[in-house]
């Protein structure tokens, strides 16, 4: 058995743990579910993904959050119109035709059966097809809720950083003005500080105060 990792959670192992938490609020599942699922992947104690996620990374993922839930409602409703295609489906097969059945009810004919046959392999196929683009579809779908996880996180990042840069600017500007000011005031103070007087030749020559 590993033992339980000490170390500090690196940048990919936050991004793990954001996506196993968000894909169990998608499909339903619980957070407990998540941080024992990733704690076996990285060898921590549920418990430590669990802080983890509390105190720093769902912080970074607030947006990602509500979309996931936005999702579980959707996959929600899904069920109830599968039930109902399903429920129809058997109204689409076809019969098998009543003249293929001779007068006593007892027969069908060959080539009844081969048309019966032929049509139910090509709804088969035809299903087969749809369940594959289907699978295709879900695999795209997460690929991009993965790409949006992470440009969310990466937008919140950025405004954070845009926030800070303009708080840093004010308070250089607030410097700056305090510093022009401060020599404005030493400007007076020595202009102030200056006299002239004539001298018995009667030039002016000048006299600190």
């Amino acid at each position: 058995m590993s033992p339980t990792r000490q170390d500090a959670w690196s940048q990919d192992e936050d991004l793990l743990l954001a996506e196993v938490v968000l894909r169990h609020i998608r499909e339903g599942g619980t957070q407990l579910q998540a941080f024992e699922e990733v704690g076996k992947q990285l060898t921590r104690t549920s418990a430590a993904c669990g802080f983890r996620w509390n105190s720093f990374v769902r912080k970074q993922y607030k947006s990602g959050i509500e979309l996931a839930k936005k999702q579980r409602k959707e996959l929600k409703k899904q069920p109830a119109s599968n039930e109902v295609e399903a429920f129809e489906e058997p109204a689409e097969v076809e019969a098998v035709p009543s003249s293929s059945v001779n007068e006593q009810g007892s027969a069908i004919t060959f080539s009844a059966v081969i048309h019966f046959l032929e049509g139910l392999q090509q709804k088969a196929q035809a299903s087969s097809n749809i369940e594959a683009e289907r699978k295709k579809s879900n695999e795209k779908i997460k690929e991009l809720e993965k790409k949006a996880y992470y440009l969310a996180a990466e937008n919140e990042r950025l405004s954070k950083n845009l926030k800070a840069i303009e708080e840093d600017y004010r308070s250089l500007i607030e410097i700056m003005e305090r510093a022009r000011k401060m020599v404005v005031l030493q400007d007076e103070d020595r202009q102030q500080k200056v006299k002239f007087q004539m001298d018995k030749n009667g030039n002016l020559e000048r006299v600190e105060k």
